[in-house]
């Protein structure tokens, strides 16, 4: 069992983006074909190795897209998204049929869950399983990669997964996808599920792909949870963005592997460098701003304002960063001043301004500001050099 485990960690794992087809599905975003095409060729330049690109069935616009970027984007392997329904496999092919067969696909997919079954198909287990044997064989007789996903998995009957997953494998699909559809899994369970399917799928031939959104917050720890069991492709998107709380977001992933590696023991081709210039780009093209705290790529990864952690910083950044600013390509430190910073913080940014202090007014100084009142603050240059004249007139 262990050398299984080892030989299987040490596969490579594949990362699939899809900040064009369900990170596009936040409420207030609307990429044009132009947006779309730009971002597909910063995801290639990062050394994504999988882009979705969008649901073809959704429109015209999507159409073209997905048929530009799999035209312009060169690299990494475009896939589209279809439920099974025949005139969206259809519509993936309008989109596709010009495209390098090697690297283009579908996936495709169906609710599976009790709730999905009942209330939103009105079909048995039967007549899913019929359909998604119907579908995939329609889809391979135009593509050669065919991914199929049960909807709603995490919430879907374990048995009713394998049959499910089966029944696609049989008709002919490439890959199968697990996604936690309204993000409830735990760490925990992701792995069970993750090695139920990859023990289903791998002797097969079958890659397993999962889907993680982040409805707890749990949605990156659930893909690594994943990518420890097995899984061999990870579903992400650009700063996490997606349907309601988002998706497991590629920044985050990308990390924890690379300060990881000996825990993970996969491999990945995505450039760190990338991300933050990458999380940057699809923040203004989206309109979704990235938070200051954002993990890995939030303005406040590399700043602080506390005293402690701005002297450290200065004697050494590794003190207080998880990594350096230049490992996800990011400008540098930022040390700015607050009535919790110390003497280290103070002495630098007078220094910024010309002003240098004795060992004495600079206590005098930093007295001043650790006490002026928040509309002090609103002039930071003038509060500090008022405090600066004031401490070298009393030293006098």
């Amino acid at each position: 069992m262990k050398k299984r485990m080892a030989k299987l960690c040490s596969l490579p794992l594949t990362i699939s983006d899809t900040t064009l087809r369900d990170g596009a599905q936040m409420p207030g975003i609307h990429f044009s074909v132009a947006d779309k095409l730009a971002i597909a060729k910063a995801l290639a330049a990062a050394g994504v190795d999988v882009i979705e690109a969008g649901f073809p069935a959704g429109s015209t616009h999507e159409i073209e897209a997905i048929r530009r970027i799999a035209a312009e984007v060169p690299g990494p392997m475009i896939m589209a998204l279809c439920r099974t329904v025949a005139g969206d496999i259809d519509a993936a092919w309008s989109a596709l049929a010009q495209a390098d067969p090697a690297r283009c696909g579908v996936g495709v997919f169906v609710g599976a869950s009790p709730l999905h079954r009942r209330y939103k198909l009105g079909k048995t287990k039967a007549q899913c399983l019929e359909l998604i044997a119907q579908c995939v064989v329609y889809a391979r007789k135009r593509f050669a990669r065919v991914t199929f996903s049960c909807e709603d998995g995490s919430r879907t009957e374990p048995s009713f997964l394998r049959q499910a997953y089966t029944v696609a494998m049989d008709a002919g699909a490439t890959g199968i996808g697990f996604p936690d559809t309204v993000g409830i899994l735990t760490p925990e369970t992701a792995a069970a599920r993750t090695r139920m399917l990859v023990a289903l799928a791998r002797p097969r031939g079958v890659r397993l792909r999962v889907h993680f959104h982040n409805d707890l917050g749990l949605a990156t720890a659930n893909t690594l949870a994943a990518i420890r069991a097995g899984a061999d492709i990870v579903h992400l998107t650009v700063g996490g963005i997606g349907e309601r709380a988002g998706n497991a977001p590629l920044e985050e992933t990308v990390m924890a592997l690379t300060l990881h590696p000996d825990h993970y023991r996969r491999t990945i081709r995505v450039d760190p460098t990338r991300l933050t210039g990458l999380c940057r780009l699809v923040s203004r093209l989206s309109g979704i701003p990235l938070p200051a705290n954002k993990a890995v790529t939030g303005a406040n990864i590399f700043a602080t304002s506390a005293g402690v952690h701005q002297d450290g910083l200065l004697k050494n950044p590794d003190t207080y960063l998880p990594f350096r600013p230049e490992v996800v390509g990011a400008s540098g430190i930022s040390l700015p001043l607050s009535p919790l910073s110390g003497k280290a913080g103070l002495a630098r940014r007078l220094a910024e301004l010309g002003i240098e202090l004795s060992p004495d007014a600079l206590a005098r100084a930093l007295r001043a500001i650790k006490n002026a009142g928040k509309a002090d603050w609103a002039d930071e240059e003038g509060l500090l050099r008022r405090a600066a004249a004031l401490a070298q007139k009393d030293a006098s």
